[in-house]
């Protein structure tokens, strides 16, 4: 059992505030500036405390640093997969209804705690079309 702990309070405090999904280096860095004394190694061994009590949840990066989020209600994420943005979105899944398809066509029991969707976010999609739209002008010259 963890006791309370101002430094983790900070913590927690500072992933409220943020809906950027931010790294533990993020973390630290937005920490340092509300509590200027606070250790990295602080700031890391609290995020996995915050984590194991469910107080935030780990958002796995394939190529990138992992991302952290606070759970303020049930939802989803998409991940670009150009710039590595994280963008909540909320949709039911039908948790118990998937979780009994997949297991029945699988013959396995398994729990889902996190649905992430990939795609091109609308900054990097544009920025695609636009080289595109350059390339082919180019081209046409």
């Amino acid at each position: 059992m963890n006791n309370y702990s101002k430094q983790r309070e900070v913590i927690l405090e500072v992933m409220k505030e943020t809906r950027i999904h931010p790294t533990a280096e993020e973390i630290y860095q937005l920490v340092i500036k509300k509590e200027p004394r606070i250790s990295k190694s602080t700031v890391y061994r609290n995020i996995n405390i915050l984590l194991e009590q469910g107080s935030i949840r780990k958002i796995t990066m394939t190529a990138r640093a992992d991302r952290f989020d606070y759970i303020q209600e049930e939802h989803q994420h998409i991940i670009c997969e150009n710039c590595g943005k994280v963008i909540d979105f909320h949709y039911d899944f039908e948790i118990a209804k998937l979780e009994k398809m997949i297991s029945n066509n699988l013959a396995n029991t398994f729990k889902i705690n996190n649905i992430i969707l990939y795609g091109i976010c609308e900054n990097c999609k544009s920025k695609i079309k636009n080289k595109e739209e350059l390339e082919n002008g180019i081209k046409r010259k």
